[in-house]
Order: structure tokens, then C-alpha cells, then sequence
């Protein structure tokens, strides 16, 4: 495979940006096989934006002959206060339950066993037990050459926002950690959702500043509520709009989880946001271009009454029949539901086979 396939595989799919796409070049030349990393809080059941999008990815990397890395973030989830600031608890969801479902996505993508078993998973905690002082030390430089004011713009990356008066001040802390993770990981490839792209930056030219290894940063569209935007305050940032408008594992009805049963998954996208005409901010329009087109065609099953059976190859055949009424949004919806449930067949079937692991999640 030449270096361009290898960027056409980086950029596929639901990439938004890539900074920049020189620099990911010139990694290529110089390394056969660069190293990456996408972290994650350990908060509960993991959805489709946290496991099937990362795990699709994941498998365009490891075909492009990049290493993966999925970071158990236990240390930020304990900052952020997720599953009651318990830190116990949550190094004990981050080896069992969390570390399960995302390599049950990383099978639900279509990777197999073999496959599945070359991704590495890290724990925050153990690999900053090895690193020891000089992962601090990392930290303290990124703080020292970090304003408190881009510290806390920074904390976005937290699901929180910048104004956010009760935030403890150990949230000072969190953007210098994740900077400083990147090369206490010897990462090469920094992946995220665009809601982390403050701090990548932060890396980036910290980076530069401290002479560190400068990452590539990979940026994905996050993946949309199915309860659709809602209405914001003009006011309203657009980091918020971006956090408020995603998949949360806290309203369950919006998001679906992976090992969501396929009645659960109809349940879901029955009541879900998908107006009439309407494809911009629509779940249901984002769905069918993530998890289906970016493999095959769109089947879309119906009476002959109502236009027979077609099938969809691409984004831009999909939006048009939607744009213009020639696809009703009851019958997007039981196209994405079916394809959503074969796919996440492999993830269910793993998760049921170890329910003392579901049971962490609850």
C-alpha cells in the first residue's frame, strides 16, 4: 500500500479534519508503522459514538499499518467525578465491563479475534505507575507554559463548560494530563471526537515549545442525539452546542449502546428526532452515512404503493431523496435500525456471554 492509500484510509469516513495532512505524510515516510491513540473516561455503557465510530476507525488504522491504542482513562474520569468520583470503582469498570465493550465494537466492526486482540489497552493509572517523575514532569512543563484562561477553555474537553463555577480546580490539572499522556504513550497519532480538539492543539504546540514529539491530530464528527439539537440560547458557545448535541450515555433514549437488543434499537429510533426534508442535524440521515454507506449500499424495504424497494450507494443519493420527499422517515428509520442490530450482532453476542461485566455498568 503507498503512503496515499494510506491517508485516503486516515481521512475515511466520518474525519473531519486532520492536522495536518503534510505532517501525517511525512510520518508515513519515516515510519512503517506509527503509533495512535484515542482515551476515553470509563463512565458507564458505551454507546455507538464511543464504540462502534472508534472501532470503525480503528480498522481503517490498523489497515493503513498503524498501531492502535484505546487509554482507559481512569485517572480524568476520577477528576471529572464520573460513577461517583469513586476510584475504585472505576479502574474496576475500566478492566472489566468498559475494556470488553469497546473490543465487543472493535468485533461488531468487523474485525476478528486475531484482529481484535492487536489493539492495546492501557490503564491511565499503570502507565503513569511506569512512567513515573517524568510524566509529571511533563505535566507541570505543559501547565507552566499554559495560561489558567486556556486551561479552562480547555476543559470543554470535559463535557463541562468554560463557565462552569463548580468545577473543582483539580480540572487545571486535566488538559496538562491528557497533553502529557500522548507522549508518555510514545503516540504518534492523537484521535479523538472534535470535542478534544482544544487540547490536541494545547499538544501540539506544547510540543514544539518543550521539543516533544509533535502528534497528528485526527478529528471525527461526533455522533448526534436522537433527540435531535434542541434549542440553544443564541448565547450559547458552539463547544456547548457540540457537547449538548451528542450521543449521552446518561439519557439512554438518546444514544443507542452496543449491546442494545434489536426491539430496544427500533424503540429507539421510532421515537428518535428525523423531521420530514430536514437531513442537517438529523441522527437518523448521520446513522445511515457512519455505520451503513461507509460499507455498502442502503436497502431501503417498502410497499410497491409507496415506491418499492430501492437501494442507496452513497451520502448524496440519500440526502437528495430525503431533501425532496422521496423517502419517508419512517422507512430511514427501519433500514438504519436493521443494519444497526446485524452489525452490532458480534457486540451483543460477546457482552451477553459475560453479564457479570453488564452488571458493572448499571
Amino acid at each position: 500500500m503507498d503512503i496515499e492509500e494510506k491517508i485516503s484510509l486516515v481521512k475515511k469516513g466520518a474525519v473531519l479534519e486532520v492536522l495536518t495532512e503534510d505532517e501525517l505524510r511525512a510520518l508515513f515516510e519515516t515510519k512503517a508503522h506509527p503509533a495512535h491513540y484515542i482515551g476515553f473516561e470509563i463512565s458507564g455503557k458505551v454507546h455507538l459514538g464511543t464504540g462502534l465510530c472508534t472501532a470503525l476507525k480503528i480498522r481503517d488504522f490498523m489497515a493503513a499499518g498503524i498501531k492502535p491504542t484505546i487509554f482507559l482513562a481512569d485517572y480524568h474520569a476520577y477528576l471529572n467525578g464520573k460513577l461517583g468520583g469513586d476510584l475504585e470503582k472505576i479502574q474496576t469498570v475500566a478492566k472489566g465491563y468498559f475494556k470488553s465493550a469497546m473490543y465487543a465494537s472493535l468485533l461488531a466492526a468487523g474485525l476478528d479475534g486475531e484482529q481484535a486482540d492487536k489493539v492495546r489497552f492501557v490503564l491511565g493509572s499503570e502507565l503513569y505507575g511506569k512512567a513515573g517523575l517524568g510524566y509529571w514532569s511533563d505535566v507541570m512543563h505543559v501547565s507552566k507554559n499554559t495560561t489558567k484562561e486556556r486551561m479552562l477553555r480547555c476543559t470543554t474537553i470535559m463535557g463541562r463548560s468554560e463557565g462552569d463555577t463548580t468545577l473543582p480546580a483539580s480540572a487545571l490539572l486535566y488538559p496538562a494530563m491528557q497533553a502529557a499522556d500522548i507522549w508518555a504513550l510514545e503516540a504518534d497519532i492523537a484521535h479523538a471526537g472534535m470535542d478534544q480538539r482544544k487540547v490536541h492543539v494545547l499538544a501540539r504546540e506544547i510540543a514544539e515549545k518543550l521539543k516533544k514529539p509533535k502528534p497528528v491530530a485526527v478529528h471525527c464528527a461526533l455522533l448526534g442525539s436522537l433527540t435531535g439539537p434542541g434549542r440553544m440560547d443564541p448565547s450559547t458557545t458552539e463547544d456547548d452546542k457540540l457537547i449538548s448535541g451528542k450521543m449521552s450515555k446518561s439519557n439512554p433514549d438518546s444514544c443507542i449502546f452496543v449491546h442494545d437488543s434489536e426491539t430496544e434499537i427500533a424503540r429507539k429510533l421510532k421515537n428518535a428526532y428525523c423531521p420530514a426534508g430536514t437531513v442537517e442535524d438529523n441522527p437518523i440521515v448521520q446513522m445511515a452515512e457512519t455505520f451503513v454507506l461507509r460499507e455498502r449500499p442502503l436497502k431501503i424495504e417498502r410497499p410497491a404503493k409507496f415506491g418499492g424497494d430501492i437501494e442507496i450507494s452513497s451520502p448524496p443519493e440519500l440526502r437528495h431523496l430525503f431533501q425532496t420527499a422521496k423517502l419517508h422517515p419512517m422507512d430511514l428509520k427501519n433500514a438504519v435500525g436493521r443494519e444497526l442490530a446485524a452489525m452490532l450482532e458480534p457486540a451483543r453476542r460477546y457482552l451477553q456471554k459475560r453479564p457479570e461485566l453488564m452488571e458493572q455498568a448499571l
